[in-house]
């Protein structure tokens, strides 16, 4: 007979509870909620607490819980509840670099579509922006918000009516159905993994202790990079500040590979060399090439 661990709720933290609800209830769907506070300025935030409850009338619910050091709610709750409408966009492989930047406790007011280097995109019939490089992005209106306690860690559960759906034609099969491999979704697991549908697991380091500096901030000759990915760009950004020019010397005087690649004077050498160690998540080594 194997042995079991067993847990009381309320006797553990919030915290460990929290640990161990997400660490066992996965993989999640990521609702990427786009809305817009009373000023109209754009807010963007992903939640794994979310999920499809019903097509008709076709309902997406998703809960923003309230923060457990301090009890607070978050901004993309304070907006539902000025102003109904949101826009839930799907995550895919190819933007969850930058979906988690945007994660990242930014100010009010701050737009996470700028921090994050995502595209914003009118809806048609709600204010909230779309989410571009989303392949599927569901415009709703919300019918009702549902308070699950008053305490640090309590969810509120948003009610969310789609009224319309986008979807990239790309990831459409012959029969105009989304493909399931074409469409290339993530998934929340526990702390810092997630889950690809396509491949399984890898790990993206949650930008909670510090604040990165946003991909608005990266000059331009590297945003605008040919090479660079959204991923790559959404990795560069995580980082709280820059190595400084002694760092970056030191660097490069101590790598002979890289000093050959500079005498080379191709900057797209450098910049494939830069993916290369944000693929093995070296993301100080690859902002140093990219500085070098």
């Amino acid at each position: 007979m194997k042995k079991m661990v067993s847990i009381t709720a309320s006797e553990v933290s919030t915290a460990t509870l929290h640990g161990y609800l997400l660490g066992a209830v996965g993989p999640r769907p990521i609702a990427f909620a786009s809305t817009v506070d009373g000023r109209n300025r754009p807010n963007l935030s992903p939640f794994s607490f979310f999920n499809v409850f019903g097509s008709n009338p076709p309902i997406l619910i998703f809960s923003p819980s309230r923060r457990v050091r301090d009890n607070s709610t978050k901004h993309t709750l304070d907006n539902v509840l000025d102003n109904r409408e949101v826009v839930i966009n799907v995550v895919n492989y190819n933007m969850v670099q930058q979906m988690s930047l945007s994660s990242a406790e930014y100010g009010e007011g701050e737009n996470e579509f700028i921090k994050a280097g995502l595209s914003m995109l009118p809806s048609d019939l709600v204010k909230p922006f779309r989410v571009a490089e989303s392949p599927v992005q569901f415009e709703c209106k919300v019918i009702k918000v549902e308070p699950l306690g008053k305490e640090g860690g309590a969810g509120n559960l948003i009610f969310s009516e789609v009224l319309k759906i986008h979807v990239d034609a790309d990831i459409l099969d012959g029969n105009g159905a989304i493909d399931q491999f074409k469409i290339d979704q993530v998934a929340r697991m526990g702390g810092n993994w997630y889950s690809r549908a396509n491949l399984g697991l890898f790990e993206v380091p949650k930008p909670v202790s510090n604040l990165g500096i946003g991909v608005d901030r990266i000059p331009d000759h590297i945003r605008l990079s040919k090479i660079l990915s959204g991923n790559d760009l959404g990795m560069l950004g995580n980082i709280e500040k820059l190595p400084s020019k002694e760092e970056v010397k030191l660097y490069v005087d101590s790598n002979v590979d890289l000093r050959s690649l500079l005498s080379a004077g191709d900057e797209a050498l450098l910049h494939a060399k830069a993916q290369e160690l944000l693929k093995s998540q070296d993301v100080l080594a690859a902002w140093k090439v990219l500085l070098a």
